[in-house]
């Protein structure tokens, strides 16, 4: 079922349901109105009888317990009913009842025994027993209208459902173009694929809110389109280096049986260096296409734990340039997948120790839910800030120095992923650059 016929539906249902609900209320209010008239009518002919204490009258009938009835009416069938309130076991009843082809109103009204009325002879006579009087008047008339009523109601009925079908064909029609047009501009969009396209944002309502949205979603999956191309272009550009050289220390390699064991050896410790740039990067670029979320269980993670797994690590690479690593941890909590944050803080270190120095020092700090690496470098010029995050870009100073310049663009995006951010400056005690990581702290798990 489209949308377009929900609307109709729902407009009819609704509708319907109103339209039924006011014929059954107006038919019930005619025929309460009704009846209750011709019920006062026999009850002031019960109370006139009474005052005059005269049972003969045109409409009213004696019945006595045994069933015998006094008056002039014929042909009025007398129920059990009728005897027991004769008999003085029921109260007082109101109630329609059909002879013949005729509908009639009966009121039935018990007499006390010893009762003074009018006898068939015309003579007053006094009834030892309890009997009932029966007041009965023709209700045909009223019992037309009712079925007149029900007729008229029928054609209402039918003609309000008419009304409300077209009503709601109209509404729907009317209400739907503007979503019809959305649509129309949304199937453009992907049929031509042009995620440069924006929808017209239109008024401040429902469908304005919905082409503003998908205007967003449309920013979106173009930063993102123009994110993955970028990508690709740079992990093409840094690849084609370590493959050319590799290409052609492989060709030199064809002549080994030429080359002198000193440079042979040399050969292959290079092209050794170039795969582990070449796994290094491959592994960078998996970490990257990760985007900003990642899969995985997210836990309360002790950041003491991750800072001194990393720095152990750490410290068997830095010993080779006699680096001294100092510590100064107060824990926290966070919340995260711990291998995403301990290939961050790696990565800064990493990035310390291959900056630092021979015989430097690198400093770790962290408290509430901070997390700092400084050296003792050269630092980070003051031109070089707003790039240092960017993907595969390198400074001037680093270009010679192996990396991919992926790094620091995890760690930001990792960042990121855990709702903190990453800041660089100048440590004002050591010198070199300061990396801090600052994430929100979580309570710490029970």
């Amino acid at each position: 079922m489209t949308f377009r016929s929900r609307v109709i539906t729902a407009t009819v249902a609704a509708a319907a349901i109103a339209v039924i609900l006011a014929c059954f209320a107006s038919f019930f209010t005619t025929r309460d109105s009704l009846i209750h008239s011709v019920d006062e009518s026999l009850s002031t002919q019960a109370t006139a009888e009474g005052r005059t204490g005269s049972m003969i009258h045109i409409g009213a009938l004696l019945v006595l317990p045994n069933g015998q009835t006094i008056g002039t009416l014929t042909g009025v069938p007398i129920d059990a009913t009728i005897i027991s309130i004769a008999k003085g076991k029921s109260p007082e009843v109101y109630r329609t009842v059909a002879i013949g082809t005729h509908n009639y109103r009966e009121l039935i009204v018990p007499i006390a025994a010893n009762s003074v009325e009018i006898c068939a002879n015309g003579s007053p006579c006094v009834v030892k027993t309890t009997s009932a009087g029966l007041f009965i008047t023709d209700i045909d008339g009223q019992v037309n209208e009712l079925r007149g009523l029900i007729r008229t109601l029928m054609f209402v009925a039918i003609g309000g459902l008419l009304l409300a079908f077209a009503l709601g064909l109209f509404l729907a029609r009317t209400a739907l173009r503007p979503l019809e047009q959305v649509t129309n501009e949304i199937e453009g969009v992907a049929e031509t694929n042009d995620m440069g396209y924006r929808l017209t944002e239109g008024d401040e309502d429902e469908l304005g809110r919905l082409r503003r949205v998908f205007n967003r979603l449309l920013s979106t999956v173009e930063s993102s389109q123009v994110l993955q191309r970028q990508l690709v272009l740079d992990a093409s550009h840094e690849l084609r280096t370590p493959l050319t050289s590799l290409r052609t220390n492989a060709q030199v390699l064809s002549r080994a049986q030429e080359l002198d064991p000193d440079d042979l050896r040399q050969l292959t410790d290079d092209m050794v260096t170039q795969v582990d740039e070449l796994a290094a990067l491959v592994t960078d670029l998996g970490e990257l296409s990760r985007g900003e979320r990642s899969e995985g269980v997210v836990e309360t993670l002790r950041l003491e734990e991750c800072i001194d797994e990393c720095v152990e690590t750490a410290r068997t690479h830095a010993r080779i340039k006699e680096i001294m690593i100092d510590v100064n941890v107060k824990n926290s909590n966070v919340l995260g997948r711990r291998d995403r944050l301990e290939r961050a803080i790696s990565n800064l270190l990493t990035n310390a120790i291959k900056f630092t120095p021979h015989g430097g020092r690198i400093v770790v700090k962290s408290r509430e839910g901070t997390i700092s690496v400084s050296d003792s470098g050269t630092g980070i010029d003051e031109a070089d800030l707003p790039f240092i995050f960017d993907r595969f870009w390198r400074s001037a100073s680093a270009r010679a120095l192996p990396g991919s310049g992926l790094g620091l663009s995890i760690v930001a995006q990792v960042v990121a992923e855990l709702g903190g951010s990453v800041a660089v400056d100048r440590d004002p005690e050591l010198g070199g650059a300061r990396f801090t990581i600052t994430l929100p702290i979580a309570e710490p798990s029970t």
